[in-house]
């Protein structure tokens, strides 16, 4: 299977998930961010299918996986923790290295507090854990009422383009606009922008994650783009304090350095998930 990347869905927590998956070895498993999909471990899941059984899941309500109404799943990262959870035992990856991104690590970092025989390490990539700066157009989709008409009706591609590179581009790199369509094209749907809006909602609220971060014991390494302009870097200092034996590395990136420097990142993460 090293060179052929397969795609199957798998029941999570009732939910239908689009996973892929690549590769042979002890388990990995890639978690994205906010408004983004398996496809942004695009340029590392072959470097680390050489090694690993790399498994990269779309998050209930993103990508190819299903998009429940808020009605019927509880957006959150809790409810993303429990997913990946039921994810690992119906693929049988027994204790997986888990690596998340952005949201993704808050999810990872809950998996780990919740489910420590499921994580046997840690890597958190830009984590949102502690309160974070809220930009303009967050703050406008968070109105009451007003907001949700200009998150589910008015953003269009040009506003999405937008907002994703001023939120997660570091100052050297710019995603292409085909990165940004297909991001968008994931969006743009009635069902797609009412779980991202639910999603958007759950997140703004951190408490429950920092509450959760003394339960973590798995060896965990922090990755942070230093010129994060979402997320700042002295919160991986901070976090790298908080969690017992954690290392903190920083790189020449924004927001997410597995896309703006797969290279390097692959070269930082890669020795510690292959430990023993």
């Amino acid at each position: 299977m090293l060179g052929e990347r397969l795609t199957r869905d798998v029941s999570a927590r009732g939910v239908r998930m689009r996973v892929l998956e690549q590769g042979d070895g002890p388990a990995v498993v890639l978690v994205h961010d906010f408004l983004a999909s398996h496809t942004s471990f695009d340029d590392v899941v072959g470097p680390l299918a050489q090694r690993f059984r790399v498994v990269v899941p779309d998050l209930p309500g993103f990508g190819g996986s299903e998009k429940p109404s808020p009605t019927r799943y509880a957006y959150g990262i809790e409810a993303f923790a429990e997913a990946l959870a039921d994810l690992v035992a119906a693929l049988g990856l027994g204790r997986a290295r888990v690596v998340g991104h952005a949201m993704g690590g808050a999810a990872a970092l809950t998996l780990a507090a919740l489910h420590p025989e499921l994580v046997d390490r840690l890597v958190l990539v830009d984590p949102l854990v502690y309160p974070f700066p809220l930009d303009a157009r967050t703050r406008l989709a968070l109105l009451p009422g007003l907001g949700g008409v200009l998150f589910k009706q008015m953003l269009g591609r040009a506003g999405f383009h937008a907002w994703m590179r001023d939120r997660c581009a570091g100052p050297a790199y710019q995603p292409s606009a085909d990165r940004l369509d297909a991001l968008y094209e994931g969006f743009h749907t009635p069902a797609a922008r009412e779980s991202a809006f639910a999603v958007l909602h759950a997140i703004v609220d951190t408490r429950a994650v920092v509450a959760r971060i003394s339960r973590v014991r798995a060896p965990t390494l922090i990755v942070w783009g230093r010129e994060d302009r979402a997320l700042p870097v002295r919160d991986g200092q901070r976090l790298a304090r908080a969690i017992a034996g954690a290392r903190l590395e920083l790189l020449e990136s924004g927001h997410a350095p597995h896309e703006e420097q797969p290279e390097a990142f692959l070269a930082t993460v890669s020795d510690f998930l292959g430990g023993a």
